[in-house]
């Protein structure tokens, strides 16, 4: 397996692993990734500064999955986002996911970011665990303004700890 920046011909493999995953655990409804036009052009918004999107690709060099961070609009200066982690069913329980977000928040560190939001849903059960092992905690209200209403749980960590 290969982690990598994202590149421009990603796009498409991409945008059908995240409709995919959700459609998987029942999440692709209104308010999320599943309908967001961002979703068939991560490239393209991932070239904003102080953002970055981690590719996983196999050994054959297909593309499995992938996660980034980005400033999203109305979190304090001080604070990323987590954002479109996703990966293949055949790509999970093999330490890609905690490989992507140890990579994340080392980026977002480095970028100079002192806490990372996500914004998640009680679909993604197993997503959640992973996330409250690396030491994010809960809020009672979201942060930012992602448009993911359909997003109803959300998440912070320090990166401090």
């Amino acid at each position: 397996m290969q982690l990598r920046l994202i590149q421009p011909l990603d796009n498409e493999a991409l945008a059908k692993i995240i409709r995919a995953t959700l459609a998987e655990f029942g999440a692709n409804h209104p308010g999320t990734v599943y309908f967001d036009s961002t979703t068939d052009a991560l490239f393209e918004l991932f070239r904003k500064p102080l953002s970055a999107y981690y590719v996983v690709e196999n050994d054959d060099g297909q593309i499995v999955g992938g996660g980034g961070i980005y400033p999203t609009e109305g979190l304090p200066e001080d604070t990323c986002e987590l954002v479109k982690m996703y990966l293949l069913p055949v790509a999970r329980g093999k330490g890609l996911g905690k490989t992507i977000i140890e990579k994340c928040l080392q980026t977002a560190k480095n970028f100079g970011f002192g806490r990372v939001y996500l914004e998640s849903m009680p679909e993604l059960k197993l997503a959640l665990k992973v996330y409250e092992r690396f030491g994010f905690n809960y809020l009672c209200e979201p942060m930012g303004k992602s448009g993911h209403f359909g997003c109803d749980l959300w998440m912070i960590k320090e990166l401090n700890d």
